[in-house]
């Protein structure tokens, strides 16, 4: 795959995944398949790049989150999938499936059931803020009926109720950078929808949110997907960091002979 097909590592490492489910279900059904599979378990990914985590700033998060006008229908809907995307940190297809009913805001912790990878559900909870936004979006969206089945956010064509499309969640958010672009704020070239749902885990983590909590907010399996995202130092707090360790004068502490010697024994 690598050297003849010239595949990307990262399709490779899918692949391989695949293979190895594939031949880990057929050796519980033939034995001499066993083989097969451990030794498809034993080849090694191929080793990918890191890239930096792409996360809106604290003014660029809040730019966007006000860039919706508030006049008209498409614009409330809109405002309120931003609000509900940064809150809970759900990835765009498990806040396409969200129904009304899944919104549980008259309880003693508010909360959302999300419906996520690996068919799996999780409860997240909602700020208070959020929870009253909700509830006027419910109120002026879905007519106060707070057991509905339909989805949270829709469209409705030709009369009818559908869910939002992943698409109008990007085009969305790209149309909101862009008004935030013309009103004189600088944000990211290549906006997407994912960026929010790093930015709620980003500022999560830098105010001291343990991981643990952090990994069952975004639905990881592994706290090791988490730690492997989130747990390094960003560029602010490494600066920060460094600066405590300068010297008080600009002269170089390093010039002096007895700090000269004591670097010749290292």
């Amino acid at each position: 795959m690598v050297a003849e097909k010239k595949l990307s590592p990262k399709t490779c490492n899918l692949r391989m995944t695949a293979i190895r489910g594939l031949l880990e279900y057929a050796a519980q059904e033939h034995i001499w398949i066993m083989p097969l599979y451990t030794g498809a378990c034993s080849i090694n990914n191929v080793k990918t790049q890191n890239h930096p985590i792409e996360y809106f700033e604290p003014d660029e998060m809040a730019a966007l989150l006000a860039a919706p006008s508030g006049n008209g229908e498409k614009e409330r809907r809109n405002r309120m999938v931003l609000i509900f995307l940064y809150d809970t940190a759900a990835r765009v297809a498990e806040a396409i499936h969200v129904r009304v009913c899944d919104l549980h805001l008259d309880v003693k912790v508010p909360y959302v059931l999300l419906f996520g990878k690996g068919r799996k559900y999780r409860n997240i909870p909602l700020s208070a803020r959020t929870v009253q936004h909700l509830k006027q979006y419910i109120q002026s969206f879905h007519s106060g009926n707070a057991k509905s089945d339909s989805p949270l956010f829709y469209s409705k064509r030709h009369g009818r109720i559908e869910a939002l499309s992943s698409d109008t969640f990007e085009k969305m958010i790209k149309k909101y950078a862009d008004v935030c672009r013309k009103h004189g704020k600088i944000m990211p070239t290549n906006v997407h929808c994912h960026m929010i749902r790093k930015t709620r885990a980003m500022d999560m983590y830098q105010k001291g949110i343990p991981l643990t909590h952090i990994q069952q907010l975004l639905g990881h399996e592994n706290i090791s997907t988490t730690s492997g995202f989130y747990a390094f130092a960003t560029l602010d707090v490494l600066a920060n960091a460094m600066q405590t360790t300068m010297p008080d004068k600009e002269e170089k502490s390093w010039h002096a002979p007895e700090a000269m010697e004591r670097l010749y024994k290292l």
